[in-house]
């Protein structure tokens, strides 16, 4: 079975058809700036666009940034606060013509890394951290997911995490490798005292150079880069729509 995958970023939404069973996409990755601001309307059209360029007529599974309760988004992380309160999923829905679930975007990633990822397999409690535009994570347990846990949105240094240890923060104010892991750690200290996870899973653009951080975080948790990396939340996606239509 093939499903169309789509993953709505702070920076890019990116697109892919992907074969289920297997977890690999069999059609090229598309994507499309995300729009500023990234309203609705905005980002509904862009989402038409894609699902056009890929004459695209079956399932849709969305990641989206925020906290997803039946479709409808109860929070707005890098993305405009608009959205807070509309049915996403009827949404792109009525704008493509196509059936379509929506989850949280770093859920959907991590359901992804533990079906064909580094968490295949893994009992006990793991931790998906995505690292890009902010920090997303996803909390399994035997396999099960808990969802909308933001992580990211814990307080830090008088703000949010991910406003102050993503890897946008660490671009936008030229931090050397050095100097981010050491906020990256103090942020992993707060999940660890609350979580106590077995295994922490890194993914987002970041997972590609951990050889240059792991060394100087400490935490008590394994911790592993993702082996999808920013296919993950197409992937994930899709695999939500495909078991949301055999329900």
């Amino acid at each position: 079975m093939e499903c169309l995958g789509i993953d709505i970023g702070g920076s890019g939404i990116k697109g892919a058809i992907v074969d289920i069973a297997s977890g690999k996409l069999v059609s090229e990755r598309v994507r499309i700036p995300t729009p500023e601001p990234a309203t609705p309307d905005a980002v509904t059209e862009r989402v038409r666009e894609l699902v056009t360029q890929f004459s695209w007529q079956g399932p849709i599974g969305c990641g989206f940034p925020a906290v997803i309760s039946n479709g409808v988004a109860k929070t707005a992380a890098n993305i405009d606060a608009a959205w807070i309160g509309i049915d996403v999923a009827a949404t792109f829905q009525e704008a493509t013509g196509c059936s379509c679930v929506v989850a949280n975007d770093a859920d959907v990633a991590g359901l992804a890394e533990m079906r064909f990822g580094e968490g295949t397999g893994r009992t006990g409690s793991v931790l998906f951290v995505a690292i890009g535009t902010g920090i997303g994570t996803a909390l399994f347990y035997n396999g099960q997911l808990y969802p909308n846990t933001e992580f990211g949105h814990l307080r830090l240094k008088n703000g949010l995490a991910e406003r102050y240890a993503s890897a946008a923060v660490r671009k936008k104010e030229s931090l050397g490798w050095k100097a981010w892991s050491k906020r990256l750690n103090r942020f992993f200290v707060q999940v660890e005292r609350v979580l106590s996870p077995e295994l922490i899973i890194i993914g987002g653009g970041v997972s590609r150079k951990h050889e240059k951080y792991f060394s100087m975080l400490d935490v008590q948790a394994e911790l592993l880069p993702a082996k999808l990396r920013n296919r993950a939340g197409i992937i994930g996606a899709a695999c939500l729509a495909a078991e949301h239509l055999n329900r």
